[in-house]
């Protein structure tokens, strides 16, 4: 692995951990094995570095939970698949983020201390759910769906449900926890069925 692929790897995991602000530079050198040069030499700053971890963490993101969505034709399983990814592939991922879902503890830490940093966690949180709202209108459109479902607060349900999920799972780290939240969620969209 480079050393600039393993500087943002390395600083992935600490920020799932620690936080982006509890994570210091000296952190990071030590994870690494690099020194401030080397460090450095691939980012201008600690905020820098803050947005390709953002950008490392989001393709990861989007390859654990998008997986094996293209196989499947129906939007309301694809949706269920979606779900099922985010419990199994994702929020399990300790390799990863060890400290749970590394876009909870920056949107926690940052609301208030880095607006600028947490807006650009919520524009990835709001594509997800313009995601998770597709499938559903797609899956309205072929009457897979009851004609009463609000799809806009469906989302709103499903995406909550997801985030709360993620904190929940950080705090406990219970399995059994996590497989109980998100087949609560699973089973709130097979009863939209129409």
């Amino acid at each position: 692995m480079k050393l600039k692929q393993k500087i943002i790897h390395e600083s992935l995991k600490l920020f799932s951990l620690k936080g982006f602000l509890s994570t210091s530079i000296q952190d990071i050198l030590l994870a690494a094995g690099t020194s401030k040069g080397g460090f450095y030499n691939h980012f201008s700053s600690k905020e820098d570095l803050f947005f390709q971890v953002l950008d490392e963490a989001s393709k990861i993101w989007r390859k654990r939970n998008f997986s094996d969505l293209d196989d499947i034709e129906n939007p309301l399983r694809k949706a269920k698949k979606l779900l099922e990814n985010y419990r199994d592939r994702y929020l399990k991922d300790a390799e990863n983020f060890p400290g749970g879902c590394v876009f909870i503890t920056f949107s926690i830490e940052l609301g208030d201390q880095r607006p600028h940093l947490a807006k650009a966690v919520n524009k990835g949180f709001n594509g997800v759910k313009e995601a998770l709202k597709m499938l559903l209108d797609e899956a309205k459109q072929t009457n897979e769906l009851q004609a009463n479902v609000d799809t806009r607060a469906a989302t709103e349900v499903l995406f909550s449900g997801m985030m709360g999920a993620a904190v929940i799972y950080s705090v406990d780290r219970s399995v059994k926890s996590l497989d109980r939240a998100m087949n609560a969620l699973i089973e709130y969209l097979e009863k939209l069925k129409a």
